[in-house]
């Protein structure tokens, strides 16, 4: 094509768009969310709050769905905003054996553990040891951990376990068997110690009546 065909070729295009070029035929805006964006710009759908949307010369282009970030487990106040994609964690707890409790929060979730839901989120329990009882009898009493001697120390007379005899005492059995039951003041003495000391009269026959 010679220069003339070219500027020929040229000038009808120019009358053909009313004397205005090309570049300013194209769209300078984008209509979204009931207002005008200029290219450039950058907004969201009220729509679709999780598409981010350009406006460009060729229109608007708009950005995949956002994903979302899982919301911490011991969230426990959560809310979703309408202008916002992902729910907000407002507030966050401790999560315990599928429960959740607030930070500070002191809590009980068994007769022998003691928690506190720390501020760093973790909850942190201390469990009790209880002691060995100081009887053959202890009792449990709802709400609390350990068990407890109501009748005070005692032991078994021996290992039939048909005769309980006080702590600090001693008791006869027979005429001729004497037993004491320690007082249970020694520390750890009650671990594995359940029956009574007995001491035999020497000499000394049970059946002497019939003499």
């Amino acid at each position: 094509m010679s220069v003339q065909a070219g500027q020929l070729l040229f000038a009808l295009l120019l009358a053909l768009l009313g004397g205005h070029s090309l570049a300013f035929s194209m769209p300078r805006t984008c209509e979204a969310n009931g207002r005008v964006y200029y290219v450039g710009e950058w907004y969201t759908l009220e729509s679709d709050p999780c598409s981010q949307c350009e406006c460009t010369l060729a229109g608007p282009v708009c950005a995949p769905h956002t994903e979302c970030v899982p919301l911490p487990p011991a969230c426990i106040h959560v809310s979703h905003y309408p202008s916002d994609c992902c729910p907000r964690c407002e507030r966050i707890g401790c999560e315990y054996r599928g429960a959740v409790y607030e930070l500070g929060q002191h809590f009980q979730p068994s007769e022998c553990e003691q928690c506190t839901c720390d501020m760093d989120g973790i909850a942190r329990c201390l469990v009790a040891d209880c002691a060995p009882p100081a009887c053959v009898n202890p009792e449990y009493e709802k709400g609390k951990c350990c068990p407890e001697c109501k009748d005070g120390p005692n032991c078994y007379s021996d290992f039939t376990q048909s005769h309980v005899i006080p702590g600090g005492t001693t008791v006869w059995v027979d005429k001729c068997t004497s037993c004491h039951c320690h007082d249970g003041q020694d520390v750890g003495y009650w671990e594995g110690n359940r029956v009574a000391k007995c001491v035999m009269v020497p000499n000394c026959i049970l059946n002497d009546d019939q003499n």
